[in-house]
Protein backbone atom coordinates (compact mmCIF):
# COMPACT_ATOMS: atom_id res chain seq x y z
CA UNK A 1 0.00 0.00 0.00
CA UNK A 2 1.47 3.15 -1.09
CA UNK A 3 2.00 5.55 1.87
CA UNK A 4 1.49 9.27 0.41
CA UNK A 5 -2.31 8.79 0.90
CA UNK A 6 -1.72 7.70 4.79
CA UNK A 7 -2.23 10.03 7.70
CA UNK A 8 0.85 9.33 10.20
CA UNK A 9 -1.49 10.70 13.17
CA UNK A 10 -3.75 7.39 12.78
CA UNK A 11 -2.30 5.51 14.91
CA UNK A 12 -2.75 3.25 17.97
CA UNK A 13 -4.84 5.12 21.24
CA UNK A 14 -4.08 2.58 23.61
CA UNK A 15 -1.29 0.69 24.90
CA UNK A 16 -1.71 -2.90 24.57
CA UNK A 17 0.28 -6.19 25.83
CA UNK A 18 1.81 -7.98 22.10
CA UNK A 19 0.88 -4.26 20.33
CA UNK A 20 2.22 -5.32 16.75
CA UNK A 21 4.36 -1.65 16.15
CA UNK A 22 7.40 -3.44 17.02
CA UNK A 23 6.73 -5.92 14.16
CA UNK A 24 5.18 -3.51 11.24
CA UNK A 25 8.66 -3.53 8.81
CA UNK A 26 8.45 -7.31 9.44
CA UNK A 27 4.73 -7.64 8.89
CA UNK A 28 5.04 -4.69 5.73
CA UNK A 29 7.68 -7.05 4.39
CA UNK A 30 5.43 -10.16 4.35
CA UNK A 31 2.34 -8.75 2.80
CA UNK A 32 0.82 -10.37 -0.22
CA UNK A 33 1.15 -8.46 -3.70
CA UNK A 34 -1.84 -6.37 -4.39
CA UNK A 35 -3.01 -6.23 -1.00
CA UNK A 36 -4.74 -2.59 -1.39
CA UNK A 37 -7.26 -4.59 -4.16
CA UNK A 38 -7.85 -7.11 -1.22
CA UNK A 39 -10.35 -6.43 1.78
CA UNK A 40 -9.05 -6.78 5.53
CA UNK A 41 -9.59 -8.76 8.03
CA UNK A 42 -8.35 -8.53 11.35
CA UNK A 43 -10.55 -10.87 13.65
CA UNK A 44 -8.29 -10.03 16.63
CA UNK A 45 -7.80 -5.95 16.36
CA UNK A 46 -6.05 -5.20 20.01
CA UNK A 47 -4.57 -1.93 19.78
CA UNK A 48 -4.95 -1.80 15.93
CA UNK A 49 -1.23 -1.08 14.94
CA UNK A 50 -1.21 -3.05 11.57
CA UNK A 51 -4.80 -1.36 10.84
CA UNK A 52 -3.43 1.92 11.99
CA UNK A 53 -0.32 1.32 9.45
CA UNK A 54 -1.77 0.10 6.33
CA UNK A 55 -4.83 2.08 6.41
CA UNK A 56 -7.43 0.01 4.18
CA UNK A 57 -10.62 1.50 2.20
CA UNK A 58 -12.17 -1.67 3.22
CA UNK A 59 -11.47 -3.64 6.58
CA UNK A 60 -13.34 -5.35 8.66
CA UNK A 61 -12.13 -5.79 12.45
CA UNK A 62 -13.16 -7.59 15.72
CA UNK A 63 -12.18 -8.25 19.09
CA UNK A 64 -13.87 -10.54 21.59
CA UNK A 65 -12.95 -8.04 24.40
CA UNK A 66 -16.73 -6.06 24.81
CA UNK A 67 -14.28 -3.00 26.58
CA UNK A 68 -12.24 -2.49 23.89
CA UNK A 69 -14.45 -3.10 20.69
CA UNK A 70 -16.88 -0.15 22.97
CA UNK A 71 -13.91 2.35 22.47
CA UNK A 72 -13.56 1.45 18.85
CA UNK A 73 -17.48 2.47 18.40
CA UNK A 74 -17.10 5.62 20.64
CA UNK A 75 -13.86 6.96 18.63
CA UNK A 76 -16.24 6.28 15.47
CA UNK A 77 -19.86 7.25 16.72
CA UNK A 78 -19.08 9.94 19.54
CA UNK A 79 -15.72 11.15 20.03
CA UNK A 80 -16.61 15.00 20.80
CA UNK A 81 -18.62 13.63 23.60
CA UNK A 82 -15.38 11.09 24.44
CA UNK A 83 -13.27 13.87 24.87
CA UNK A 84 -14.78 16.13 27.20
CA UNK A 85 -15.37 12.65 28.99
CA UNK A 86 -11.83 11.87 29.45
CA UNK A 87 -11.15 15.51 30.72
CA UNK A 88 -12.83 15.30 33.58
CA UNK A 89 -10.41 12.16 35.04
CA UNK A 90 -7.43 12.54 37.82
CA UNK A 91 -4.52 11.39 38.13
CA UNK A 92 -4.34 10.37 41.47
CA UNK A 93 -4.18 7.30 42.98
CA UNK A 94 -7.57 7.20 45.23
CA UNK A 95 -9.20 8.35 41.87
CA UNK A 96 -7.59 5.75 39.94
CA UNK A 97 -8.86 2.75 42.37
CA UNK A 98 -12.50 4.48 42.45
CA UNK A 99 -12.69 4.26 38.53
CA UNK A 100 -10.99 0.96 38.52
CA UNK A 101 -13.50 -0.43 41.21
CA UNK A 102 -16.40 0.42 39.21
CA UNK A 103 -16.68 -3.03 37.50
CA UNK A 104 -17.11 -4.80 40.33
CA UNK A 105 -20.29 -2.76 41.73
CA UNK A 106 -24.03 -2.55 39.93
CA UNK A 107 -23.10 1.14 38.92
CA UNK A 108 -20.66 -0.22 36.00
CA UNK A 109 -24.24 -1.29 34.18
CA UNK A 110 -25.32 2.54 35.05
CA UNK A 111 -22.12 3.81 32.50
CA UNK A 112 -22.97 5.07 29.08
CA UNK A 113 -20.85 3.73 26.44
CA UNK A 114 -18.84 7.13 26.21
CA UNK A 115 -18.19 6.62 30.09
CA UNK A 116 -17.14 3.06 29.77
CA UNK A 117 -14.71 3.59 26.78
CA UNK A 118 -13.39 6.99 28.56
CA UNK A 119 -12.86 4.67 31.65
CA UNK A 120 -10.92 2.08 29.79
CA UNK A 121 -8.70 4.81 28.51
CA UNK A 122 -8.11 6.48 31.28
CA UNK A 123 -6.82 3.17 33.18
CA UNK A 124 -5.21 2.06 30.20
CA UNK A 125 -2.80 5.79 30.06
CA UNK A 126 -2.25 5.83 34.09
CA UNK A 127 -2.17 1.93 35.07
CA UNK A 128 1.25 0.47 35.67
CA UNK A 129 3.27 -0.40 32.21
CA UNK A 130 0.24 0.55 30.17
CA UNK A 131 -0.95 -3.28 31.29
CA UNK A 132 -4.64 -3.98 29.82
CA UNK A 133 -5.24 -7.05 32.49
CA UNK A 134 -8.54 -8.78 33.97
CA UNK A 135 -8.63 -10.98 36.41
CA UNK A 136 -10.38 -14.26 36.62
CA UNK A 137 -14.18 -12.50 37.03
CA UNK A 138 -13.20 -10.02 34.23
CA UNK A 139 -12.52 -7.23 35.94
CA UNK A 140 -9.70 -4.68 35.72
CA UNK A 141 -6.51 -5.26 37.92
CA UNK A 142 -3.59 -3.49 36.63
CA UNK A 143 -2.05 -1.01 39.65
CA UNK A 144 -1.82 2.49 39.28
CA UNK A 145 1.17 4.34 37.63
CA UNK A 146 1.93 7.13 39.19
CA UNK A 147 3.31 8.84 35.78
CA UNK A 148 3.57 12.71 36.30
CA UNK A 149 1.52 14.26 33.29
CA UNK A 150 0.18 11.04 31.56
CA UNK A 151 -1.66 11.66 28.10
CA UNK A 152 -5.05 10.98 29.08
CA UNK A 153 -6.11 12.99 26.15
CA UNK A 154 -4.08 12.29 22.80
CA UNK A 155 -7.03 14.35 21.17
CA UNK A 156 -5.14 14.14 17.64
CA UNK A 157 -4.53 11.08 17.46
CA UNK A 158 -8.54 10.62 18.79
CA UNK A 159 -9.55 12.55 16.00
CA UNK A 160 -7.21 11.31 13.16
CA UNK A 161 -8.79 8.04 14.03
CA UNK A 162 -12.46 9.24 14.07
CA UNK A 163 -11.82 10.53 10.47
CA UNK A 164 -10.26 7.02 9.43
CA UNK A 165 -12.91 4.88 10.34
CA UNK A 166 -15.21 6.82 9.08
CA UNK A 167 -13.65 7.94 5.87
CA UNK A 168 -13.00 3.95 4.79
CA UNK A 169 -15.80 1.35 5.36
CA UNK A 170 -14.59 -0.76 8.49
CA UNK A 171 -16.82 -2.49 9.72
CA UNK A 172 -16.59 -3.25 13.84
CA UNK A 173 -17.63 -6.52 15.20
CA UNK A 174 -17.71 -8.38 18.35
CA UNK A 175 -18.26 -11.88 17.53
CA UNK A 176 -16.02 -15.03 17.71
CA UNK A 177 -13.46 -14.83 14.90
CA UNK A 178 -14.67 -17.54 13.42
CA UNK A 179 -18.12 -16.08 12.83
CA UNK A 180 -16.11 -12.85 11.69
CA UNK A 181 -14.37 -14.66 8.97
CA UNK A 182 -16.93 -16.68 7.25
CA UNK A 183 -17.09 -13.97 4.51
CA UNK A 184 -13.56 -13.78 3.81
CA UNK A 185 -13.02 -15.24 0.33
CA UNK A 186 -9.79 -15.07 -2.67
CA UNK A 187 -10.38 -11.55 -2.79
CA UNK A 188 -9.55 -10.84 0.94
CA UNK A 189 -6.64 -10.85 3.58
CA UNK A 190 -6.18 -11.79 6.85
CA UNK A 191 -4.42 -10.94 9.53
CA UNK A 192 -4.92 -12.76 12.84
CA UNK A 193 -3.03 -11.71 15.85
CA UNK A 194 -4.50 -14.05 18.28
CA UNK A 195 -2.97 -14.40 22.32
CA UNK A 196 -0.02 -15.73 21.69
CA UNK A 197 1.09 -19.33 23.01
CA UNK A 198 3.07 -19.04 26.35
CA UNK A 199 6.81 -20.44 25.50
CA UNK A 200 7.02 -21.47 28.77
CA UNK A 201 3.76 -22.32 31.12
CA UNK A 202 5.05 -19.56 33.54
CA UNK A 203 5.47 -16.90 30.83
CA UNK A 204 1.31 -17.30 30.39
CA UNK A 205 -1.00 -14.51 32.48
CA UNK A 206 -4.65 -13.86 32.57
CA UNK A 207 -5.28 -10.89 29.61
CA UNK A 208 -7.77 -9.31 27.50
CA UNK A 209 -10.37 -11.34 28.17
CA UNK A 210 -11.88 -13.73 30.95
CA UNK A 211 -10.37 -17.26 30.26
CA UNK A 212 -7.39 -17.12 28.29
CA UNK A 213 -5.89 -19.39 25.46
CA UNK A 214 -4.93 -22.79 25.21
CA UNK A 215 -3.56 -25.12 23.05
CA UNK A 216 -6.73 -26.47 21.83
CA UNK A 217 -7.59 -22.83 21.12
CA UNK A 218 -4.22 -22.69 18.79
CA UNK A 219 -5.42 -25.65 17.32
CA UNK A 220 -8.99 -25.01 16.61
CA UNK A 221 -7.41 -21.50 15.25
CA UNK A 222 -5.42 -23.52 13.07
CA UNK A 223 -8.17 -25.77 11.62
CA UNK A 224 -9.94 -22.52 10.63
CA UNK A 225 -6.83 -21.04 8.99
CA UNK A 226 -6.91 -24.61 6.92
CA UNK A 227 -10.57 -23.73 5.53
CA UNK A 228 -9.60 -20.12 4.85
CA UNK A 229 -6.43 -21.68 2.80
CA UNK A 230 -8.89 -24.11 0.72
CA UNK A 231 -10.89 -21.08 -0.25
CA UNK A 232 -7.96 -19.18 -1.38
CA UNK A 233 -7.54 -16.47 1.19
CA UNK A 234 -4.63 -14.88 1.63
CA UNK A 235 -3.39 -15.39 5.36
CA UNK A 236 -0.54 -13.68 7.59
CA UNK A 237 -0.50 -14.95 11.36
CA UNK A 238 1.77 -13.80 14.00
CA UNK A 239 2.56 -16.06 17.04
CA UNK A 240 5.21 -16.72 19.62
CA UNK A 241 8.10 -19.39 18.18
CA UNK A 242 6.96 -22.02 20.34
CA UNK A 243 7.54 -25.26 18.98
CA UNK A 244 4.22 -26.28 19.71
CA UNK A 245 2.83 -23.42 16.77
CA UNK A 246 5.37 -24.39 14.57
CA UNK A 247 4.41 -27.86 15.02
CA UNK A 248 0.63 -27.32 14.05
CA UNK A 249 1.56 -24.74 11.27
CA UNK A 250 4.13 -27.17 9.55
CA UNK A 251 2.60 -27.09 6.24
CA UNK A 252 2.72 -23.07 6.00
CA UNK A 253 5.12 -20.78 5.88
CA UNK A 254 7.17 -19.67 8.83
CA UNK A 255 8.96 -16.64 9.20
CA UNK A 256 10.99 -15.97 12.51
CA UNK A 257 11.48 -12.75 13.16
CA UNK A 258 12.69 -10.08 16.34
CA UNK A 259 10.39 -8.31 18.34
CA UNK A 260 11.33 -6.08 21.58
CA UNK A 261 8.77 -6.31 24.15
CA UNK A 262 8.39 -3.53 26.81
CA UNK A 263 5.70 -5.00 28.40
CA UNK A 264 5.20 -8.14 30.40
CA UNK A 265 3.61 -9.29 33.59
CA UNK A 266 6.99 -11.45 33.69
CA UNK A 267 10.21 -9.48 33.70
CA UNK A 268 11.78 -12.23 31.50
CA UNK A 269 9.70 -11.58 28.40
CA UNK A 270 10.41 -7.91 28.24
CA UNK A 271 13.59 -7.01 25.71
CA UNK A 272 14.62 -8.95 22.29
CA UNK A 273 12.44 -12.11 21.88
CA UNK A 274 11.65 -14.35 18.84
CA UNK A 275 8.43 -14.17 17.62
CA UNK A 276 7.16 -16.51 14.03
CA UNK A 277 4.78 -14.84 10.95
CA UNK A 278 3.27 -17.49 9.19
CA UNK A 279 1.66 -17.19 6.01
CA UNK A 280 0.32 -19.04 3.43
CA UNK A 281 1.54 -17.30 0.30
CA UNK A 282 4.98 -16.33 -1.30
Amino acid sequence: MAKTNKNRLVSPFLKWVGGKRQLIPAIVENLPKGIKNLKYYEPFIGGGAVLFHLQPKNAVINDLNEELINVYRVIKNDLEALINDLRIHKNNADYFYEIRGLDRTDDFNKLSAVQKASRVIYLNKTCYNGLYRVNNAGEFNAPFGRYKNPNIVNEPTLKAVNKFLNSSNIIINCDDYEKVLEKADNNSFVYIDPPYHPISESSNFTGYVQGGWNMYDQVRLRDNCDKLNERGVKLLISNSSASFIKDIYENYKIINVKATRYINSNASGRGEIDEVLIKNYE
